[in-house]
């Protein structure tokens, strides 16, 4: 998980890098579409706007049919019927009574179709968010004319509103006289009916006319009597099946259980209920008695007893007698229910015609009374529906009188301005983007190594001076002291100590690199020789305005000794050889014995010769040059050549037999460059506040500094090969 927050944190630097390297473009880019965006909004047209505002009333069909609306149709109103609204105002009728009371056609000088389109663009409708107004705006270039034709619109929208609404609402007028005439011949049809059905089957209807709803027809004897009988039929059968019950009971039962069951049935008999609770209670008196210990010849428990006896005697009589008496009431009551079961049968065909009429004088009844109901409604509503039509028409409430406005209301400069800074913007990104993908150059350590598989020797920083002629110690030195390390350490052996400084194209740096190389190495303690072996456009003798008249091709085309053409310069241990007149043939001049033999003798008098060289794939000088020395290091600015060509340098020096040692990454901008920090820590590490002060140059003698003189050379033999300098130069 930290190794992909990493991974993401990289590429966002990696983003955040290439904008700061395209900076400029992004910039350029920006600017330019900002300027195009105020020449368009100088050449728009300035459009004035007229803005009304009104409130659109639904139609009053639904207060017509329905006293109420629910949440649903609330939401439907506002929704479904403002955009329906909305068609309407931009409708073509709507605008052709714009364009006739206007005479837009005259003032337009166009075609009735013709104005129609035009209006139709220069209206805008829209609702403002959270209410039911409907804003108008209509733009123009003439602010008169925007706000004129703003209420011009709206009063034809209004006038189209109430010409709709006085339609329906006749519409609606002729059609419910029609169906009222229809409606009120229904009711009287259904009313004759209804009475034609009483007088013929005598009904009385006491409730007809009444302010209630319902009948109550007067019911014939017959219907009576059937119903009576009837009752007392069923009630006879349930006193006859009470007293079968009692007698199933106590048939079979004599004595004492006999008066036991008498009591416990409770039998409607006087001397029963007389005799029994007093029957009861002597009972509990004398077993409460004998219980207290009383004998049975006690006086009070013999009278007691003798109590009881007559009781039982008298209650046994009249359950003996009430079982007798039931067989005759039962006989009776079956007798009785026989008669009234002859009565029903003769009763019942008269009462089932009795019902008959009466169901057929409801039905009628019910049919008028409907009728006359919806009757009613429609009066009801046929009386709304005339009130509505005399009352004025309002469809709309107007909020807002479109006014004569002087300020134009487009173009919208800071929104198109805000529009094309952003818009500037992303094109500047996706720019800098492109050209990034399309730039092939050298842009990492990595791509060094990926593509020309050699060390990246040194970063030189962006804007690197000339070393020896600053005062003071430079922090920019540190760059060279790693190249002059890294050099150290990457060759083989220590006579591999001819090294030629090349570079792909012209205007890479070579020339200051090796100077200050040099200068590096000589404060090291390096006995150093510098050879400008560009022999097309020598530079190094300019950075020590040094003649350049006698040098490297006097010695090679004449008999002129060493010591005559290198020159002591007034930085201790470094000597330099000009490149001298400038030959015709350069290549074939380096491509010499003598050319051979100068760089075997140099490199045995110094510990350091370092060559200068004209760009490889301009010309093969520097190819001659890389066959001929030990090792090549490449200069390559930062940002510049393409691979491919990098590439095409490493094959010129291998074609030829050249050893690559490595390369220079020059002129970096490290302090925009974030990936580069770690290479250039000295920026802050050695900044010239955390120096010591620097050593005085020792002055050269009078040969040193004269056009053509020549000095002794060192002997290699006799020198240190690397000394210790007092400011920690070496790693």
């Amino acid at each position: 998980m930290k190794e992909q927050i990493a991974e993401s944190k990289m590429h966002a630097l990696d983003y955040w890098q290439v904008m700061r390297n395209r900076w400029g473009v992004i910039l350029l880019t920006f600017f330019l579409v900002l300027l195009a965006s105020l020449v368009i909004i100088s050449l728009l047209d300035k459009k004035y706007v007229g803005r009304t505002s009104l409130q659109v009333h639904q139609s009053s069909k639904t207060r017509i049919f329905n006293e109420g609306s629910s949440d649903g149709e609330r939401l439907n109103f506002s929704a479904q019927f403002l955009e329906t609204q909305f068609k309407i105002i931009t409708s073509r009728e709507t605008l052709l009574l714009v364009v006739d009371k206007k005479n837009l056609k005259a003032i337009w000088e166009m075609s009735e179709d013709e104005a129609v389109s035009k209006l139709f663009r220069m209206i805008e409708t829209q609702e403002e968010r959270g209410t039911e107004i409907i804003s108008i705006e209509v733009y123009s270039t003439k602010p008169e004319e925007a706000s004129d034709l703003a209420n011009a619109v709206r009063d034809a929208y209004e006038e189209r509103r109430k010409k709709t609404e006085n339609e329906r609402v006749g519409t609606v007028v002729t059609a419910l006289t029609g169906k009222l005439k229809s409606q009120e011949t229904e009711v009287e049809e259904a009313r004759i009916e209804m009475m034609t059905l009483m007088k013929q089957n005598g009904i009385v209807d006491i409730a007809f006319g009444s302010a209630g709803r319902g009948y109550t027809p007067v019911q014939g004897v017959s219907n009576g009597n059937f119903e009576a009988s009837q009752r007392n039929a069923l009630e006879m059968r349930t006193q006859v099946a009470t007293l079968k019950a009692n007698l199933e009971n106590i048939r079979k039962l004599s004595g004492q259980q006999l008066i036991e069951s008498a009591l416990s049935l409770g039998i409607r008999d006087a001397t029963i209920e007389n005799f029994g609770g007093k029957y009861k209670a002597d009972k509990v008196e004398y077993q409460n008695l004998t219980n207290s210990g009383f004998g049975k010849r006690h006086p009070k428990v013999v009278g007691l007893a003798k109590q009881i006896e007559e009781e039982s005697r008298i209650l046994g009589q009249a359950a003996e007698a009430y079982r007798d008496s039931l067989t005759v009431q039962i006989k009776n009551m079956e007798d009785a229910i026989e008669s009234l079961n002859k009565i029903s049968d003769g009763e019942r065909e008269k009462t089932v015609e009795d019902k008959q009429k009466t169901a057929e004088y409801a039905q009628a009844k019910t049919r008028y009374e409907m009728r006359l109901d919806l009757l009613n409604q429609m009066r009801e509503t046929f009386l709304k529906t005339q009130v509505e039509e005399l009352l004025p028409r309002m469809p709309i409430e107007v909020h807002e009188v479109a006014k004569t406005d002087l300020t134009p209301a487009r173009p919208n400069v800071p929104l198109l301005l805000s529009i094309g800074a952003g818009l500037g913007l992303i094109l500047g990104l996706v720019l800098a983007f492109f050209l990034e993908y399309l730039d092939t150059s050298v842009k990492t350590l990595d791509d060094v190594e990926r593509y020309l598989g050699v060390p990246v020797l040194a970063v030189i920083p962006k804007d690197v001076g000339i070393l020896h002629k600053q005062s003071g110690l430079s922090p920019d030195a540190e760059a060279y002291r790693i190249l002059r390390t890294n050099i150290e350490f990457n060759r083989k052996s220590a006579d591999a100590n001819a090294i030629t400084i090349v570079s792909g194209g012209a205007g890479e740096g070579k020339s200051t690199t090796l100077v200050n190389l040099a200068y590096i190495c000589a404060q090291g303690g390096y006995n150093t020789l510098m050879i400008d072996g560009d022999l097309r456009r020598p530079k190094l003798h300019t950075f020590f305005d040094i003649n350049n008249s006698v040098g490297l091709t006097n010695y090679l085309t004449t008999a002129l000794q060493l010591e005559d053409v290198i020159l002591q310069t007034p930085i201790e241990n470094l000597y330099f050889m000009p490149s001298g007149i400038l030959p015709a043939d350069a290549a074939g001049i380096l491509n010499s014995r003598r050319m051979s033999e100068l760089i075997a003798d140099v490199k045995n008098r110094f510990d350091l010769v370092l060559i200068d060289s004209p760009p490889i794939l301009g010309v093969s000088d520097a190819s001659v040059l890389a066959s001929e020395v030990d090792l090549t290091v490449v200069v390559i600015q930062h940002r510049k050549l393409p691979r491919t060509m990098l590439m095409r340098v490493k094959q010129a020096i291998e074609n030829v037999g050249g050893n690559l040692l490595g390369v220079v990454l020059n002129n970096v901008d490290v302090r925009s460059d974030s990936q580069y920090q770690y290479y250039t820590s000295y920026y802050t590490y050695y900044s010239p506040t955390n120096m010591e002060k620097a050593r005085p140059v020792r002055s050269a003698g009078p040969a040193a500094t004269a056009s053509t003189g020549s000095v002794s050379t060192p002997s290699r033999s006799g020198s240190p090969t690397r000394t210790t300098d007092t400011n920690n130069d070496d790693y």
